[in-house]
């Protein structure tokens, strides 16, 4: 028979059996000899730290943590369950807050959904709180938590592009603990084979964000690995050995395709259009803001933050060129600095520019018409050396690029090969267009 102890009316009334302390000493790692039974014990238990079993429902119990001066402070229900041969205490409210009977009735479900319905109730726990935390918010965290380790801003930068351009559009908006293998894998694959490389690097780059999320309790497993459904011949097809050439749209084409462009006016459409005229990569166009453009002079410097080889380059502007900036003048996203913004006057997404392309039916890759620019300027007789600045390659010979200071632009006097080339290949390009109502600018000064 239990004792009763208690008194002068204010103070708490604990009913307690030593077998049913010792009991709950052994499950709860100390020793208690407290039990609780009604609402006014808990009350009462509320006000002194420790941990006090429930009578009624086994492995319930309230656990009162002392604060700093000693006394009572943060309270919470918890129930102690056993899965799989691993004990787990899931909590189920503050103690505060959470009545007696309720917390009886939690315990009692959630002691039902693991031992009869096999559900494990603390990852679900972990996702609900991760139903807020998206795939992008994630990364810009755990980027930002790491860029200054990094070996350069360079990298940093490059690091975070990668998951812009092919993992946000598809994975950015989804919680990452609904991220599944079956996710990565759609992302991936359309740059699988095309881009072997940065394929890898981006399926490497989401792990890392998915295992991050998993370490802050965002996600309730670890990404998947990369020796098993995302390895390459599992989930992911073997990739092609050797190098795949993207496929670039044979010259010809290109000033039907320009005046196909032309028929219909937006971001994408332009971007892509000034891309082809300017012979820039895809990611210089996407971030291109209207500080870098000279349009007396006809100039487009392009910040060495957003080149591949971190180094700023100038482009000289055909009329073609200065047309579409004209365009995307008049399209002019309010409270936006880039010249082709995105969703929510963000940069565009990479995917757009290959989106504009799969919609007009082509095969083609964005980063091809560099190389179609390429075809055409041996066909027309420019020099290589001239054509390689213009697509700001590094120089192969070591000597040649110590000797070889110009950058073909001339002077605003007498301009240089570099500004005939892409005059030339501007008009090229504009030949078939059929937007006679575009107002090109004023003459350039040079």
């Amino acid at each position: 028979m239990g004792q009763v102890w208690g008194t002068d009316g204010l103070a708490p009334h604990f009913r307690f059996s030593e077998s049913v302390g010792k009991m709950w000493g052994r499950f709860m790692g100390k020793r208690t000899d407290k039990t609780i039974a009604t609402a006014n014990e808990v009350k009462a238990a509320l006000a002194i730290p420790g941990t006090y079993p429930d009578s009624d429902v086994p492995g319930l119990f309230l656990k009162v943590r002392a604060s700093k001066d000693g006394g009572a402070g943060s309270a919470q229900w918890f129930v102690r369950i056993q899965r799989d041969g691993n004990r787990q205490d899931i909590g189920l409210g503050s103690g505060k807050l959470v009545s007696l009977s309720d917390a009886r009735k939690k315990a009692r479900d959630t002691r039902n959904a693991v031992k009869v319905e096999g559900r494990d109730v603390l990852a679900e726990s972990k996702n609900d709180k991760a139903a807020k935390v998206t795939f992008r918010d994630a990364a810009k965290q755990y980027h930002a938590e790491n860029e200054a380790g990094w070996k350069s801003k360079t990298y940093a930068r490059q690091w975070l592009a990668a998951l812009e351009n092919y993992a946000f559009p598809k994975l950015g908006d989804k919680t990452t603990g609904a991220i599944t293998a079956a996710d990565i894998i759609a992302t991936l694959s359309p740059i699988w084979q095309d881009i072997p490389e940065t394929a890898r690097q981006v399926r490497n780059r989401i792990c890392a964000v998915l295992d991050y999320a998993h370490a802050k309790g965002w996600r309730s497993s670890e990404a998947p690995s990369g020796n098993g459904s995302l390895k390459a011949g599992r989930g992911l097809p073997r990739q092609v050995k050797g190098p795949v050439h993207r496929k670039a749209m044979p010259y010809v084409a290109i000033p039907s395709f320009i005046t196909a462009l032309q028929r219909k006016h937006s971001y994408g459409r332009l971007a892509l259009e000034l891309l082809i005229l300017t012979a820039v990569r895809s990611q210089e166009v996407r971030l291109a803001t209207w500080d870098e453009f000279d349009l007396d002079e006809g100039l487009w410097t392009v910040p060495a933050e957003h080149m591949k080889r971190a180094k700023a380059h100038i482009v000289p502007l055909s009329q073609a060129a200065l047309s579409v900036l004209q365009r995307a003048a008049a399209l002019k996203l309010a409270g936006s600095d880039y010249v082709f913004p995105g969703v929510n006057g963000g940069a565009m997404s990479d995917m757009t520019l290959l989106k504009v392309l799969r919609d007009a039916g082509e095969p083609y890759h964005v980063h091809g018409f560099r190389s179609a620019l390429t075809d055409w300027a041996a066909n027309e007789g420019f020099p290589d050396a001239v054509v390689e600045a213009a697509l700001a390659h590094k120089t192969p010979d070591a000597v040649q690029a110590a000797y070889r200071r110009t950058t073909y632009l001339g002077t605003p006097d007498k301009p240089g090969e570099r500004v005939r080339l892409m005059d030339t290949w501007g008009a090229y390009c504009a030949s078939a267009s059929r937007e006679s109502h575009i107002l090109p600018f004023e003459k350039r000064k040079r």
